[in-house]
């Protein structure tokens, strides 16, 4: 079977088998819904017991109450100082960045504001940080201290007041990075459970794990479900598709650097999704050419292949305008412009969770230390959905404080709208205040 699939916007077909490579579906398996659903309840009806039990049959970790399930500051504090000395400074010199970009964000639009109008009535608003937020975290197979960051900073930046975070550890094996990450984010509380056991305990709160106000952070499938069916009991970031990367290339970056880029999301999962789209011919071979050569030295070879063989794609377009355009159909959620001019292209580009641009810009380089959230709107979703950031750890509150002149004139507009509606109650409350 070839390695990845070859499309021409040419060809007669081309709109059909796009559509088709882009098919992805959201729908949670029935039986996943109806677990999750069962795990909720359960939660909700017993609180800590259940996340006991089902702490103990999933990660095969006995503990005699939830308390034992919480990792102290001085453990994190005690993981930062054990990790070697190149992945600590690596881990701060990542969280200085990504703080630094997240507290521009709260200068561009994290405060509050107010003004007079001629009258004197004072409007505004008011910007306030969210009580408590838990930060999803995954555990198992794979861990992700770049997920600490990415969640818990921006949260910090916001000013939240207490950070909650959840990560399984089967079998009682912590993630030794990942602590350290939660000690230089500063997480406040961390609990070794996970699942939808987890999601279910931020949610609703147990006699041990305090109630939050959002839930953010990636899981698995129970995971996704689970946030969905929390959601409105609490705030969610987002549920979360595969992950994806769609490069722009004008042929001038080393086919070997794209491949590479093209792989580092298919890694992530068989059903990742990696596409790149150009107008000259010869480099999609050659592009080609390089993976078939590269893929084998990669430990995750078979995910790779498999996610490559499903859901990638190299497009020939007819132009660099065209493929703008078809990038701006698929709304990526990475979006590399591998080209010697990526500003010349940059403003075409309407729908994107992140925009790399430039040949020495990597994908990867933002999933770790770039500094902007590397949490991204997936599936389409970059259409009216935007990064993981600052404002997703603030509210805001409308200022009205109206002057005696101003309910002279307000007062008469509210009245005839409200005498419009026939609610006569709302009417009144303005015309008394009118001399």
């Amino acid at each position: 079977m070839t390695l990845i699939r070859q499309l021409s916007t040419a060809a007669a077909d081309f709109d059909t088998e796009f559509e088709r490579l882009r098919h992805w579906s959201a729908e949670t398996d029935a039986a996943i819904e109806g677990r999750v659903a069962e795990i909720l309840a359960d939660v909700g009806a017993r609180g800590d017991a259940a996340v006991l039990d089902y702490t103990q049959r999933f990660d095969r970790l006995n503990a005699d109450s939830v308390a034992g399930l919480e990792i102290t500051q001085a453990e994190l504090q005690a993981a930062l100082a054990s990790i070697p000395a190149a992945q600590r400074d690596a881990l701060q010199a990542a969280a200085k960045r990504v703080r630094a970009y997240h507290e521009r964000q709260l200068e561009a639009s994290g405060r509050s504001w107010s003004y007079r109008d001629e009258d004197g009535t004072l409007l505004g608003q008011k910007v306030t940080p969210l009580d408590r937020v838990g930060i999803y975290v995954p555990g198992g197979k794979a861990a992700y201290p770049s997920s600490v960051l990415m969640n818990a900073i921006p949260a910090q930046v916001a000013g939240v007041a207490e950070i909650i975070m959840v990560v399984p550890t089967p079998d009682g094996v912590r993630n030794p990075l990942v602590l350290a990450a939660a000690a230089v984010a500063g997480v406040h509380r961390v609990f070794t459970i996970g699942g939808a056991q987890a999601v279910a305990a931020l949610a609703y709160g147990t006699a041990s794990i305090p109630r939050v106000d959002k839930i953010t952070g990636p899981g698995n499938a129970y995971v996704a479900s689970a946030k969905k069916h929390v959601f409105g009991q609490v705030g969610i970031d987002m549920i979360a598709g595969p992950s994806e990367i769609l490069v722009i290339a004008d042929g001038t970056t080393p086919p070997d650097w794209v491949a590479m880029d093209l792989f580092s999301q298919a890694e992530h999962d068989e059903l990742a999704q990696s596409i790149l789209l150009s107008p000259d011919a010869a480099f999609l071979d050659a592009v080609r050419a390089s993976m078939e050569r590269l893929l084998p030295t990669l430990p995750r070879e078979g995910v790779i292949r498999a996610s490559l063989q499903g859901r990638g794609a190299l497009i020939h377009t007819r132009s660099m305008q065209e493929a703008c355009e078809i990038s701006n159909r698929i709304a990526p959620e990475h979006l590399e412009i591998s080209a010697a001019e990526p500003a010349r292209w940059e403003p075409l580009l309407r729908h994107a969770g992140a925009i790399f641009m430039g040949a020495y810009t990597s994908e990867s380089l933002g999933d770790y230390c770039a500094g902007p959230n590397h949490v991204l709107p997936t599936a389409s979703t970059a259409r009216f959905s935007s990064p993981l950031g600052v404002y997703d750890f603030q509210k805001r509150s409308s200022l009205i404080e109206v002057s005696e002149a101003g309910a002279q004139v307000l007062g008469g507009i509210a009245s005839a709208l409200a005498h419009g509606e026939g609610l006569q109650a709302h009417a009144r409350a303005a015309e008394l205040r009118l001399k």
